[in-house]
């Protein structure tokens, strides 16, 4: 099912491993690290073979795995100056931290960067980062209203001369932000609930989903452009997607099974009592991870859920199937990030722009008849 408008390609983006742990709870091995050398030359890597972007994550307290973190908007802004066409995410979470002060750093990272910085906006599932920090744990829509005016305030103080802005979280009185950023940076937000979609729609550029078959992508595809719609505009959609890309089918589900058969259980069971909770709290009860099971969760933004799984034909053919539902980008995790990326860039991608190719010459013709 097509939801109308169609990417000439779908673009490409990875995980930063900026937390232990890397992307699965499991005791599977992972040569993966989370220190700045490793990911410095991952950062290079997946440049070289194709990635236009890289998310890194946010964690500020060690949970489920993630026992050492490193900050999210030093760190993208080092790998910024480590690479020369990567854009690079940093995930933020509002109530930690102030969108005019956000918006000061991200100009200068802009300017430093040749404007490649962009920014996820997290509205906050971990509540226990909060309490600790000494911050207010608000209810979830509460938690989405906040995060709309931090999107808006960051537009208006990257675009506008004497801002003015009075929120029910922030205040901004005749503030102009010198330098403005020189390229404007792209506006993440993900979550699955109704309020994340509708926030997405109204006020992000664009809008990451977790991990979803064919069916969950057109659900939320349709929720969130209609919302944008509304309010005359247009949002591009990320997918998460847990990578396993073998020479053999069977290759890829054996490396599935074990990771699964090695979940580090009391780590995905305490990451399942903290996000169900999180997801629940939603209205509507469409929360992030409200439905995941124990296996989605091991994964834990339900990547093994996106089936990108399998040899590399068959992982590119399910790409170019999410391309033409509406996806625009897909976010990769991966187990062993350095060689699998290497692999993904060598054996998947190339296949991907072919039958991206094809479906546009078709299309073409298809046109001229």
């Amino acid at each position: 099912m097509s939801t109308e408008r169609v990417a000439d390609e779908i673009k490409f983006a990875y995980w930063v491993p900026n937390v232990s742990g890397g992307l699965v709870t499991s005791d599977i091995e992972q040569r993966t690290s989370w220190d700045f050398e490793y990911n410095k030359k991952l950062a290079q890597t997946a440049e070289r073979v194709g990635f236009e972007y890289a998310l890194s994550q946010v964690r500020y307290t060690a949970s489920y795995g993630a026992e050492f973190q490193h900050e999210s908007t030093s760190f993208s802004l080092a790998l910024l100056l480590a690479t020369e066409r990567l854009k690079v995410i940093a995930a933020v979470h509002p109530g930690l931290w102030q969108p005019g002060v956000l918006a000061k750093f991200g100009a200068t990272a802009d300017h430093l960067s040749g404007g490649r910085f962009a920014v996820n906006v997290v509205s906050g599932w971990f509540k226990g980062e909060f309490t600790a920090l000494g911050e207010p744990w608000l209810e979830h829509d509460e938690r989405y209203r906040r995060s709309a005016e931090f999107l808006q305030v960051l537009r208006k103080l990257w675009t506008e001369d004497n801002v003015e802005f009075a929120g029910d979280f922030y205040r901004i009185r005749d503030f102009t932000l010198k330098p403005k950023p020189g390229v404007f940076p792209e506006l993440f937000q993900g979550g699955n609930s109704t309020a994340a979609r509708d926030n997405a729609g109204k006020h992000s550029d664009w809008y990451f989903s977790n991990g979803k078959d064919f069916d969950g992508v057109t659900e939320q595809l349709l929720d969130v452009r209609r919302s944008a719609r509304g309010a005359g505009r247009e949002v591009k959609f990320g997918l998460n997607g847990f990578v396993i890309a073998r020479d053999t089918e069977q290759e890829a589900r054996d490396v599935l099974r074990e990771i699964v058969g090695k979940a580090n259980k009391p780590a995905v069971e305490g990451f399942r009592d903290a996000v169900t909770q999180a997801g629940r709290s939603a209205p509507d009860g469409k929360g992030m991870w409200a439905d995941s099971s124990y296996e989605d969760l091991v994964q834990y933004n339900d990547g093994f859920r996106s089936q990108l799984i399998g040899t590399p034909e068959q992982i590119a053919e399910r790409i170019v199937a999410y391309r033409r539902r509406g996806v625009d980008l897909i976010l990769g995790g991966f187990l062993h990030f350095q060689e699998e990326i290497e692999y993904f860039g060598a054996r998947v991608l190339p296949l991907v722009r072919e039958l991206e190719a094809a479906e546009r010459g078709a299309e073409l013709e298809l046109a001229a008849v």
